[in-house]
Formats: structure tokens, C-alpha cells, sequence
């Protein structure tokens, strides 16, 4: 599979993964600093600590926020869709490496909670789950991106891979030029010693030769002193 097509593919996993992920809120209530409070809850699968992350830079959208232990606070939180008057925000956040729980309180004033039915409740599940689909999709994205870059350092490595095979052939071919060079250097050099070799014997021959001569020649000077 090409790098194009496996990016298209992972890009149409992200496309279904999102909506197959559509996320419930639902109302309820909480016990922070040993305080019950009503608010609305959201569960979103993914990565925990990274959903928590996108939760913080939402919230500080809204206005001053602190945070110590998972809970978070801003006592003047300005969301105009759920409140034209500051609203004192209260949410917590429980992690997983495969989920995470947000829990968000908005209050009014004076304990005047948002809940189902009352004013802002609309605004503020909408809120929430515009909340989860984007941190889902950041996510998804991430995750594309990620299999792409994969996919990108694997066809680089092919690539490479193959950068490396054309430069063994072509190596290949000078051994092989050197090789049969070699060779035909060696038939010479063979036809050469094959030719000397027939030298040598008339060598030997004519060598043979003049032994027998010169021999016969000491026995005639030794036979002159026999005389």
C-alpha cells in the first residue's frame, strides 16, 4: 500500500471514528471540598491525559483559572451563552490512559446551579459536547497524523533501501568488469605459459644437445691423453 493510500485510509477512519463517537452528557451531582454540587458530566474514550490538557485550555477561555488535584476553578467564569452575569465554575477531571470523566458546575449565584430545565442548561450541554467533539477530533488528528508520519519514515527507508540496491548493482558491475578482466587476463597469461612451455622443449631439446656434445668432446680430450 502506498503512503498516499494508506493516509487516505487512516483519514477515513478518523472521519467514522468521530461519529461513531458521539458523546452523551448527562446531569448529576458531585462532591467537591466535601460540597455537593449539581453540573453536568461527559465521558469521552481516548487519551485521558491528553483530553484533560484540552479541558484546562478550554476552561481558560472563560476566565482566571486555578487548578489543584484534578479540581478546577474560575470565580468569574464570563460564558455569555450560558450567562450574561459571571458565573462561579467549578469542574473536575478524572483520567485515565484510555478515558477521562469531566465534571462541570456552573453556578449562578448563590448555589443557583445550572440543571436540566433551568436557564443555560441548553448552552451549557451544548458546551460540553462541542467540547467533545473537538477534543476528539484533535485527537483523531493526531492519530492520523502520527500514522502518515509512519507511513512518510517507511517510504523513506524503502526509498533509501533502494537508493542502497542500485548502488550494490552498479558496484556489482565494476566487480564483474574487474572479474572478467581478470579472466581474460588470465587466457592470456595461460596461452602465454602454453607457449613457453613449447619453447622449453626445443630449449631442453637444443640444451640436450650440446650436453651430448660437450660430453663427447671430454671424452675425446681424456682419449688424446690416453695416446
Amino acid at each position: 500500500m502506498t503512503t498516499l493510500a494508506r493516509f487516505i485510509l487512516i483519514i477515513g477512519m478518523v472521519s467514522f471514528s468521530i461519529s461513531a463517537n458521539a458523546q452523551t452528557v448527562y446531569a448529576s451531582e458531585s462532591t467537591i471540598d466535601k460540597v455537593k454540587v449539581s453540573g453536568l458530566y461527559l465521558t469521552l474514550q481516548g487519551d485521558g491525559k491528553q483530553i484533560e490538557k484540552d479541558w484546562e485550555a478550554q476552561l481558560q477561555k472563560y476566565g482566571r483559572l486555578s487548578s489543584s488535584r484534578g479540581t478546577y476553578r474560575i470565580p468569574n467564569a464570563d460564558i455569555s451563552a450560558i450567562s450574561s452575569e459571571p458565573i462561579n465554575l467549578v469542574s473536575t477531571v478524572k483520567s485515565s490512559r484510555t478515558s477521562a470523566t469531566v465534571f462541570v458546575a456552573f453556578d449562578l449565584g448563590n448555589g443557583n446551579f445550572v440543571t436540566p430545565g433551568s436557564t443555560g442548561y441548553s448552552a451549557a450541554e451544548a458546551l460540553l459536547k462541542s467540547f467533545a467533539d473537538s477534543s476528539l477530533y484533535g485527537q483523531e488528528v493526531k492519530t492520523a497524523e502520527g500514522g502518515f508520519a509512519d507511513a512518510q519514515s517507511t517510504h523513506q527507508k524503502m526509498v533509501k533501501k533502494g537508493e542502497q540496491l542500485q548502488r550494490a548493482i552498479e558496484q556489482n558491475a565494476k566487480e564483474k568488469e574487474k572479474l572478467l578482466k581478470r579472466i581474460d587476463d588470465n587466457a592470456k597469461e595461460l596461452d602465454q605459459l602454453n607457449k613457453d612451455i613449447e619453447t622449453n622443449k626445443s630449449d631442453q631439446a637444443a640444451a640436450l644437445t650440446e650436453l651430448d656434445s660437450r660430453k663427447k668432446n671430454v671424452e675425446a680430450v681424456k682419449a688424446k691423453k690416453s695416446n
